[in-house]
């Protein structure tokens, strides 16, 4: 296969992370995967090839694809490497490449099997593609414990047409939906017929229609927040001569921010708090009690066989709670097998930690069922709608200080805005560094604190009630429909074969 289609296939994917936050110029994405879609198809030279060298060539230019996409999304991931974890520059890069590289085999894959099964007609395989790019999104999603960011969906937060599918589908049924407008596009100009246009249309028309309906209402009184961002360099959190100082400003932003819900970030308390001076806790939830409210802090905790928990613990006028993180970072806060050796290059505190529960109850405070969920936790959608339909409001706590001035923050607050949409709950954050926010149902940021300074967003919000059709059956809908796609083009190709 001639090399510049691999070139245009890294561009075009390098090129799709304009889509997402911070500029989100959401139409990027549906013109870099109508390239895809073209040099996978139309453009290749081996339509009449055999299966195996159009599985091999599709695989190449998915790869390059996926590949441009994560090197351009993604490799702010060296700055936790390098900066903070005290990787030397030559062998954090290396680890980055090789990182985006096997993140993006997954578009291999699927540029695989569309070559493996595609019937050289532009229309049908339009489907084709977007049933086999749903599925190894999703695949990528879970295997290996899963990475999902940057998975097209994420693209989509409004106002794009299909941030209507995001109740229906999840973010994984909006990325197919994305690929079959894409590729529908493509066909109607190959085929010089209205009819895949038009289909296109239809599929925007309806995630426009969609954006209309409430899935989800409101439940009990309004509840006043204050989300604190305390900005805390990551360089000099982890410093002792330090602690005193970050404990301190912990309780002076309670002190300074009564509220029914007052959140600090995760980490908050950066060490174990049965390591705490005594009385800590006591006067923090003194303060948090003074108005009749509550406090939610991110700290450490260890229970009795001396396993290590990032958890949120809660203080004040309701019973205290507890939630410990059960989706834990590969390589940041556990070690996978055969990949202790990672640890003496990378010094990260607190990396050695275990998995909370799969299945935690949400907090009652402030009159409200609050799901919890830490830092990368708030990726994976299928594991948040666990806590529905009993909780009303969702909190993420998170500490993006690691990453520096990056792309990482607008980008987490963007995948909140698709959580908030799959769940029809509104999302609160509070962060260290940013972004502090509170997002609506509908996937609306209804206010937001400037990244790295330390601050107060103080907010009145709503919890809400019901079910939307993705948090009572989750992806399969989606995942099931595109399986039969790809099963229907595999048995017609198998048949072909037979005769």
């Amino acid at each position: 296969m001639a090399v510049w289609r691999q070139g245009v296939a890294l561009v075009a994917g390098g090129a799709s992370v304009l889509a997402y936050a911070p500029l989100g110029w959401f139409p990027v994405v549906f013109a870099a995967l109508s390239v895809l879609f073209w040099l996978l198809g139309p453009a290749l030279a081996v339509v009449d090839a055999g299966p195996r060298r159009r599985a091999a060539d599709g695989f190449t230019v998915g790869f390059a694809w996926g590949l441009g996409a994560m090197l351009g999304g993604v490799s702010w991931l060296y700055v936790a490497l390098n900066r903070y974890g005290g990787m030397p520059m030559p062998l954090a890069a290396l680890a980055i490449l090789l990182f985006c590289a096997v993140v993006g085999l997954f578009a291999g894959f699927a540029g695989a099997a569309f070559g493996a099964l595609r019937r050289g007609r532009a229309s049908p395989d339009a489907l084709l593609f977007a049933a086999c790019w749903l599925v190894f999104e999703w695949t990528r999603g879970w295997i290996f414990t899963g990475f999902p960011w940057l998975a097209v969906g994420y693209s989509q937060t409004p106002p794009s047409p299909l941030a209507g599918f995001a109740p229906l589908f999840g973010v994984f049924g909006v990325g197919g939906l994305v690929a079959l407008v894409a590729a529908l596009t493509v066909a109607a100009g190959l085929a010089r017929r209205w009819l895949p246009a038009l289909v296109a249309l239809a599929v925007v028309g309806a995630g426009f229609g969609l954006r209309q309906i409430a899935w989800t209402a409101p439940v009990g009184a309004p509840v006043k927040v204050a989300l604190l961002q305390t900005n805390i360099e990551q360089g000099l959190k982890w410093r002792p001569e330090l602690l005193q100082q970050w404990l301190e400003r912990n309780l002076a932003m309670l002190r300074d921010n009564p509220a029914q819900l007052v959140v600090l970030p995760e980490t908050t308390i950066p060490l174990l708090i049965d390591h705490l001076p005594p009385g800590y806790l006591e006067a923090a939830g003194r303060l948090a009690a003074r108005s009749g409210g509550d406090a939610i802090l991110g700290t450490f905790t260890r229970d009795g066989d001396g396993h290590i928990f990032n958890a949120a613990i809660s203080l004040g006028s309701s019973p205290s709670g507890h939630y410990a993180k059960q989706h834990l970072v590969p390589f940041g806060e556990y070690s996978p097998p055969l990949f202790r050796w990672f640890y003496d290059l990378a010094q990260i505190p607190m990396a050695d930690q275990t998995r909370g529960a799969e299945r935690q109850p949400p907090l009652a405070l402030a009159g409200q069922k609050i799901a919890i969920n830490i830092c990368y936790e708030d990726v994976f959608g299928e594991e948040l709608i666990r806590s529905l339909p009993e909780a009303t409001l969702l909190l993420n706590l998170s500490n993006l200080a690691w990453y520096g001035d990056s792309l990482a923050q607008p980008q987490h607050l963007q995948i909140a805005r698709l959580r908030a949409l799959e769940t029809g709950r509104p999302m609160l954050r509070s962060t260290n560094t940013g972004m502090t926010a509170v997002v609506a149902p509908d996937g609306r940021v209804e206010a937001v604190l400037p990244a790295f300074v330390a601050g107060a967003l103080h907010a009145e919000v709503r919890g809400y009630q019901g079910l939307t059709p993705y948090a009572r059956w989750g992806n399969w809908p989606a995942v099931g429909a595109a399986l039969l796609v790809i099963a229907g083009f595999a048995a017609r190709r198998w048949r072909a074969a037979r005769r």
